[in-house]
């Protein structure tokens, strides 16, 4: 069966072999591929599909292993906050450190010497509450290049809009 369709606001920061993910997944209720697993799961699309007002922090490691949890008390103003507070530190040209609440924290550090970017070490904390066995995760994220984060951002922002 393949993945079913998921829109809605969402902040990648890394590369396909190692990122973090904020995002507030929203699922189509009218998706036939929804509406074919919610048959079969004994519930309605919309339940299915859920709200769509939950965040959630995912990552994925150099190995492919990976993780996430829900976010729910994380409202989209905090979440823009985040990303406004990105993509001034982003400017600066020096290396920072940014926080997510106390589940996320980006040291950044410019990708070297004539390179367009940042290298981000990425510090997930899952909440309390959370699985038990739960660990913290400490990722190194390949350089991404300034101009296409703060292209993301302002994309991002305007999903928020």
């Amino acid at each position: 069966m393949s993945p079913l369709p998921v829109t809605g606001p969402g902040l990648f920061i890394g590369s396909l072999t190692a990122f973090v993910m904020l995002e507030r997944p929203k699922l189509d209720p009218t998706d036939p591929g929804l509406r074919r697993a919610a048959e079969r799961a004994g519930v309605s699309p919309e339940e299915f599909a859920g709200p769509g007002d939950v965040w959630a922090l995912v990552w994925e490691d150099e190995d492919g292993e990976g993780g996430g949890f829900e976010l729910p008390g994380l409202r989209d103003a905090e979440a823009e906050d985040f990303a406004e507070r990105l993509r001034l530190a982003l400017g600066t040209g020096e290396p920072f450190t940014i926080e997510a609440g106390a589940v996320l924290r980006l040291d950044a550090r410019p990708a070297g010497a004539g390179a367009d970017g940042y290298a981000f070490t990425a510090h997930v904390t899952p909440p309390e509450g959370e699985d038990e066995d739960a660990e913290p995760v400490t990722l190194e994220l390949e350089a991404v290049r300034t101009d296409s984060l703060l292209s993301h951002l302002a994309e991002f922002h305007g999903s928020l809009a």
